[in-house]
């Protein structure tokens, strides 16, 4: 039996196994094809998400550059026409909404961000459009960067600041709930600056796994991230005040620079939240207020009907304006931490990148002959139906949705389909990344100069090289580097790599067993 873990971002999947966090694959011509395949088919695009005809974005808007990828699409930057004003415009791939569903989350996402419209620190829509191929949504452009990159730059930091940034998102949390929406996906990458000179600028962006509720209602599906994640939520029975245990990581990463529950594997870290213990005894927590662990504590009850509402938290004398948050700066430590639980991962992203791309087709033979078996037309990529064809024969009795998770956990270059190289990332099994060959491969990638280390510049030319910005290298290498020789030696680039998974973030997250039907 294989358990694989399925990480889901935004409304999907990635299929991937314990901390294979990162590894991406990349086809050339995928996308064409498969642009040229959608010409002569009916799929998905020809139906209207938005229930009517729009005007086109295109007499309306100037397209630009891209800003950032998603796993429905891209968000590019963009240029009204008419008055000159940019904006982002997040362009959702049709193909990609194979289900009844998909096409709900897309317009519930649209709703809510209309019914949110108005609240200073939740990012405005601007509009929605659609063509045959996209869903493009148009909202106010956050160019200001992520909540923690600010805090890394701004240097001096206090409990008074981090009591400012929490006061702003569980103001969003008390905005949402108001309304009757649960956000249900908070997490410090999901606010950005508009401004970054001013932190009071701060936005909630990201509304895809946000929902509609009423009092009293109970939801069963697992949705999140595991360092943010309530309880409740693995426990399948959840209401709006999961929003306030998630927020309440947040306070305690703003604090100390890491997450409280914490663990080598992603199931140790959920065996941890649900434990609920929270460590108030290591550094730098005897130099932090009582008032800022009562809080803290308050947050991250574990019986969700004792926890703090939102509006509970705004009133808290740490939390209020002219509170008793202390303006003192805190140990430099936690300023440090932040800038590794960013760029860590990024590094070990690389890492198992490289090593994923140097399996040997021995190696992955048998992956190879179940992926030739699903593709019925050799085409070289695997559709929806030849997945759940290709599964039934192997004995699965998955149902559809859990099909289309597994479809769009393998499609990590979001196509709408899985080719060769995305099938062998999903499936194949983690102690073959973890053999010596392959950490010296991956060991050799960043040592350009064949020295026997890793300095700082080849890091530099590995980010650049793999497209990677704002990793903040010098504080990875003091990190890794355990003989505090300024450079990473092979020894402590596999202690690195030995860790587990290191400061990733996922949208959402579960574990899936296909007993008896996987590749062992």
């Amino acid at each position: 039996m294989i358990t694989y873990h399925v990480l889901l971002t935004s409304r999907t999947i990635f299929l991937k196994h314990e901390s294979l966090s990162g590894i991406c694959f990349r086809t050339e011509h995928k996308e064409r094809e498969r642009e040229d395949r959608m010409k002569h088919s009916g799929g998905n695009q020809a139906c209207f998400v938005l229930g009517q005809k729009t005007p086109s974005i295109r007499d309306l808007y100037s397209l630009g550059h891209k800003l950032g990828q998603g796993q429905f699409g891209t968000t590019y930057m963009c240029r009204e026409i008419s008055t000159g004003r940019e904006y982002a415009c997040k362009s959702i791939t049709k193909r990609k909404l194979i289900t009844k569903e998909d096409v709900e989350d897309v317009r519930r996402e649209i709703q809510i961000m209309h019914h949110l419209a108005g609240y200073k620190n939740i990012v405005t829509i601007k509009g929605a459009y659609e063509d045959p191929l996209y869903v493009h949504i148009v909202m106010e452009l956050c160019s200001g960067g992520e909540l923690f990159d600010r805090i890394i730059q701004r240097g001096h930091y206090s409990e008074r600041k981090a009591a400012e940034l929490i006061k702003i998102i569980v103001g969003v949390v008390e905005a949402c709930h108001s309304l009757g929406v649960m956000h249900r996906d908070l997490k410090p990458e999901n606010f950005l600056l508009v401004n970054k000179d001013d932190d009071f600028s701060l936005k909630a962006i990201d509304f895809g796994l946000s929902v509609f509720f009423k009092p009293g209602q109970i939801f069963e599906d697992v949705v999140g991230s595991p360092y943010y994640v309530a309880p409740e939520v693995l426990l399948k029975h959840y209401g709006p005040e999961a929003d306030v245990w998630t927020a309440g990581v947040i306070l305690y990463i703003l604090v100390s620079g890491v997450p409280p529950f914490w663990a080598e594997t992603q199931q140790g870290i959920f065996d941890a939240v649900l434990k609920g213990h929270i460590d108030f005894d290591s550094d730098p927590w005897p130099l932090i207020s009582d008032s800022a662990k009562d809080l803290i504590r308050s947050m991250l009850c574990s019986r969700p009907s004792e926890r703090l509402t939102a509006h509970q938290v705004l009133r808290h004398p740490w939390i209020c304006e002219n509170g008793v948050a202390p303006d003192r700066a805190l140990d430099p430590a936690v300023l440090s931490r932040l800038k590794q639980f960013s760029a860590m991962n990024k590094l070990k992203q690389m890492a198992l990148r490289v090593i994923a791309e140097s399996l040997s087709e021995e190696e992955i033979a048998g992956l190879k002959e179940m992926f030739k078996a699903m593709d019925t037309d050799n085409s070289g990529a695997i559709t929806f139906d030849e997945l759940k064809a290709g599964l039934r024969r192997y004995g699965s009795t998955l149902k559809d949705t859990e099909i289309r998770d597994l479809m769009e956990a393998a499609d990590i270059d979001k196509s709408g389909t899985i080719d060769y190289g995305e099938f062998i990332a999903a499936t194949i099994h983690l102690n073959k990344l973890e053999r010596e060959e392959h950490l010296l491969s991956a060991f050799r990638y960043f040592d350009k100069d064949g020295s026997g280390y890793i300095t700082i510049d080849e890091l530099q030319q590995a980010c650049a090289e793999q497209g990677m910005s704002d990793v903040f290298l010098e504080d990875v290498i003091k990190e890794v580097d355990q003989d505090n020789d300024g450079r990473i030696d092979y020894g402590e680039f596999v202690a690195m790599m030995q860790k587990g998974i290191v400061g990733r973030t996922m949208r959402k997250s579960i574990n899936m067993s296909l007993r008896n039907n996987a590749i062992s």
